[in-house]
């Protein structure tokens, strides 16, 4: 089952686009952050959502919030993905889905595609103790999009 409001981060180290290393136990107790487990790269509700976020990031900086996607894709196609979108926060490959079985969101034969399973869509938001405050898993089916607004409510409650 995946994470709810009141449970405890899963720690996890993913490369991000540059293949830079991100763990997350070292960014948790440093402000809010916002995990965004996306399905893939260049499709269109993807596209959409990181660009929503890269919209919103003055607002996460203001809040002191640190936001990073997730996806399957490799951090070579991250990297193109990332510069297409000009994005202004780190996208992480889960390219062996070890961190999003962990999180329990696998999403099995995406597109009808047998046997290509990527993450769902979902968003956490975590305090400063690694404790979930906010937690969204589209459902049944991750073409839908998070309330932005509701993300971005759940990490100024946060704001201390």
């Amino acid at each position: 089952m995946s994470l709810s409001v009141g449970d405890r981060y899963i720690d996890f180290t993913l490369v991000d686009s540059q293949k830079e290393s991100h763990t997350l136990s070292n960014i948790v107790g440093k402000g809010p952050v916002v995990l965004a487990f996306y399905p893939g790269a260049f499709t269109g509700v993807c596209d959409k959502e990181v660009c929503s976020l890269r919209d919103g990031m003055a607002r996460y900086n203001e809040l002191g919030a640190t936001v990073l996607g997730i996806s399957v894709d490799g951090p070579f196609a991250l990297k193109e993905f990332a510069a297409k979108y000009q994005l202004n926060f780190p996208i992480l490959s889960d390219f062996t889905r070890a961190v999003t079985r962990s999180y329990d969101l696998i999403f099995n034969n995406l597109g009808g595609v047998q046997g290509y399973d990527v993450a769902n869509r979902a968003v956490y938001v975590l305090d400063n103790d690694g404790v979930v405050r906010y937690a969204w898993v589209a459902s049944p089916s991750p073409g839908v999009e998070p309330n932005y607004d509701e993300v971005i409510t759940a990490v100024s409650a946060l704001k201390a």
